[in-house]
């Protein structure tokens, strides 16, 4: 075994980071992303719905050299959050909200933020006068165009980084540094989704209008979390119930399902009850319990109101007698976002 001083910076970058709880650490330049003028284009055709913090940071996010000047290098980092699929009586239980799964467990902000910042911490004392910048998730980075360049996997046609090894329930993060680092090893060929499509056949608001290309608009994941407003009228029936995110493009594809392994990291797992709760159960909670029920986890994002208004819409998509009092403390909710959607499933009840 070599010791830290037989190390190259890179294998010692690698080797930490595995230490930290990362399953993938690559190494790539600090370069344009090559997928630059396709993310240009999709903003141009607002397919970034509300986000437009997307609009804000879309010259960083081009040009590594204006997030972190002098940067040479970035390390992509990768943790899976697979914990295992859910039972399909579960899934297929229409009294229950379904929750995406990388929001199951703890916030992956905070578990992997605290793990990203040490690594960067590492990544100075390897030379003198060494600055980084790391970002999980929220930094102007293109991400997935970056963690493909350090091997960590391809693009796939739901535009989620696929790993062969690892399937798509990754988190990534990043790095950047001034140190100059050299790039991990490509492979020769990497695979690719061939002929398949079962992604963009499977999405239940058809979300891709072609391989490689997400409209956000039509997105539940988007609708559920990042969305604010009323959810267009067309999509609510689309949107089963699903009440925070959407795994359908995932757990639909052949690298997901036959190779995803549960990764290393326990505080994604949860309990059924967190996973899939009852919506009888969401749709009485106060804001003191929902707070208190999903702290510390992703769900928090949209806010009490803006969850609700997701409750609201799955209960509209449960044909049950049980439907109609399970509504019932929503029709007569303070808040005019959460009436509204309550109304729209007491009538698809009817």
């Amino acid at each position: 075994m070599q010791t830290p001083l037989e190390m190259t910076p890179e294998q010692r970058i690698s080797a930490r980071a595995k230490e930290l709880g990362f399953d993938l650490c690559g190494i790539s330049r600090a370069f344009t992303p090559k997928r630059g003028p396709e993310f240009r284009k999709w903003l141009d055709q607002g397919m970034a719905g509300t986000m437009t913090y997307l609009n804000r940071t879309a010259e960083r996010r081009l040009d590594p050299e204006k997030v972190l000047p002098g940067v040479r290098s970035v390390i992509s980092l990768g943790q899976s959050y697979f914990t295992g699929f859910l039972p399909d009586e579960i899934r297929h239980d229409h009294s229950r909200g379904i929750i995406a799964s990388y929001a199951w467990g703890q916030d992956y902000h905070d578990l992997m933020g605290h793990a990203i910042e040490e690594l960067a911490e590492f990544v100075q004392t390897l030379s003198s006068d060494v600055k980084t910048r790391a970002y999980v998730d929220t930094g102007p980075v293109l991400e997935r165009d970056v963690a493909e360049s350090s091997g960590l996997g391809f693009i796939g046609k739901n535009t989620l980084l696929i790993h062969p090894k690892m399937g798509s329930q990754l988190l990534l993060g990043e790095v950047m540094t001034t140190l100059a680092l050299e790039p991990s090893p490509l492979p020769k060929q990497m695979p690719s989704c061939g002929t398949c499509t079962r992604c963009q056949d499977d999405c239940p608001t058809h979300a891709f209008p072609s391989a490689y290309v997400l409209d956000s608009r039509l997105c539940i994941s988007y609708l559920t979390i990042e969305f604010r407003g009323s959810i267009p009228l067309p999509l609510r029936p689309k949107m089963g119930n699903h009440v925070f995110g959407c795994d359908d493009c995932q757990t639909c594809c052949p690298w997901v399902t036959r190779f995803s392994t549960p990764g290393r990291q326990k505080a994604y797992e949860n309990t059924f009850e967190r996973k899939a709760p009852k919506l009888f159960d969401l749709a009485r909670l106060s804001e003191s319990d929902f707070n208190e029920f999903f702290r510390g986890s992703p769900v928090l994002r949209p806010k009490y109101e803006g969850f609700l208004r997701n409750v609201a819409v799955a209960i509209g998509n449960w044909k049950s007698r049980d439907a109609c009092d399970a509504l019932a403390p929503l029709l007569k909710h303070d808040s005019e976002l959460v009436r509204e959607h309550a109304e729209w499933a007491k009538e698809a009840l009817k």
